[in-house]
C-alpha cells in the first residue's frame, strides 16, 4: 500500500466521554479529563475543533444512541462541526452523499459494536476505496476506530472468540479486515476482557502479523504506517510472533489446546511506543527516542 502520509488511531473501547461520573466528582474533572485525552487528541491530530469529524455507527446496533453520545461528547471539547453516517448496509455505503462526506472530512470514526459488520458492508466499496486514499495520500487526514472500530483496522481481523475457550484450537475466528494496516491485529477491550490468549492464538496462526492489545480508554497512534503511540489511561500489549519456536497450531485437532513457545510481549503506558517493521519497543515514543526494551514470556 506504500508508506501512508495520514495516521490511524486505534482505540480499545470504553472511552471517557464525559458520561458515568463517579459518585461526588463535579463534571468540570472529567470534561477535563476529556479535553486531555483520547477523544482530544482525535481532534488535535485532525487539526482542531473545527474541523470535520465523520462518525460511522455501521458497527452499532443502537446507531442512533451511539451517534448523539458522540455528538455529545464531541460538543464538550468545543467541536462544532461533527456528523454522523448511520451506514446499516452496502446500499447505503454506496449512497453518493455519503461518499462525498467522507471526501470532505478531516477525520473518520468508526464506533465500536461488531467488527463483522464494518469489513460486510464496507468491503471493496468505493466509500472505504475514498478513505483508504485520503489516509494513503493526505498529511493529517486522520482514520480513528474505537472497540470494533479499532479491530477492523488491520488485514488480519478477529471477528469472533471467547476469552474462556481461545486457549483452544478454532475457538478464535479470524477473516479480513479493512485492512487500514498490514501485518498487525487489533484486539480491543483486552484488559477487562481477559483476551491475552485469543490475541495470542491469533498471532500464533498469523506469526508474521503484531498482536496489539488495547485495553479501555486506551489507544496507539499510528504514523507512517509503522509508529506506534501508546494514548490514554490504560495498558497497550504487544505480542509479537516472529520469534516463536514451537508451534503445535497446525498439527492438532481443533479443540485441543495450544501449544506455542518463545511468544515476546510487551506492556506499553500512555507515551510509549512500538515500532511494527522493526518490532522495536520505544519508551518515549513522543519524543523519537529509540531507546529499546525487550519482555519475554518465558
Amino acid at each position: 500500500m506504500g508508506i501512508p502520509k495520514g495516521k490511524l488511531i486505534a482505540i480499545g473501547g470504553a472511552e471517557d466521554k464525559g458520561t458515568d461520573l463517579p459518585k461526588g466528582q463535579f463534571v468540570h474533572s472529567n470534561l477535563n479529563f476529556i479535553e486531555l485525552g483520547i477523544l482530544r487528541r482525535i481532534v488535535d491530530e485532525a487539526g482542531g475543533i473545527n474541523k470535520r469529524i465523520e462518525v460511522v455507527t455501521t458497527a452499532s446496533m443502537i446507531p442512533y444512541e451511539v451517534g448523539e453520545n458522540y455528538m455529545d461528547a464531541f460538543g464538550k471539547i468545543g467541536c462544532i462541526n461533527i456528523g454522523v453516517l448511520h451506514i446499516r448496509n452496502r446500499e447505503d455505503a454506496m449512497r453518493q452523499d455519503y461518499i462525498d462526506r467522507v471526501k470532505a472530512c478531516d477525520a473518520v470514526m468508526f464506533s465500536g459494536g461488531n467488527q463483522l459488520r464494518l469489513s460486510a458492508t464496507f468491503g471493496g466499496t468505493e466509500f472505504l476505496h475514498v478513505i483508504k486514499q485520503r489516509y494513503l495520500n493526505e498529511t493529517n487526514f486522520i482514520v480513528a476506530g474505537t472497540s470494533a472500530g479499532a479491530m477492523a483496522m488491520s488485514s488480519t481481523m478477529i471477528y469472533e472468540g471467547n476469552a474462556t475457550r481461545a486457549h483452544l484450537k478454532g475457538e478464535v475466528k479470524i477473516t479480513t479486515g479493512l485492512a487500514f494496516m498490514d501485518n498487525v491485529i487489533f484486539d480491543s477491550h483486552f484488559e477487562k476482557r481477559g483476551r491475552f490468549s485469543r490475541l495470542a492464538q491469533a498471532v500464533a496462526s498469523n506469526p508474521s502479523c503484531i498482536g496489539i492489545g488495547l485495553g479501555e480508554d486506551t489507544g496507539m497512534i499510528v504514523t507512517d504506517g509503522n509508529k506506534m503511540q501508546a494514548i490514554g489511561s490504560g495498558l497497550v500489549i504487544i505480542v509479537d510472533g516472529h520469534e516463536i519456536r514451537h508451534s503445535n497450531i497446525a498439527d492438532i485437532p481443533e479443540g485441543n489446546p495450544i501449544s506455542v513457545e518463545n511468544l515476546k510481549v510487551h506492556f506499553c503506558e500512555n507515551g510509549n511506543g512500538y515500532l511494527v517493521e522493526e518490532r522495536k519497543f520505544i519508551v518515549e515514543a513522543e519524543k523519537g527516542s529509540l531507546i529499546e526494551k525487550q519482555v519475554h514470556v518465558e
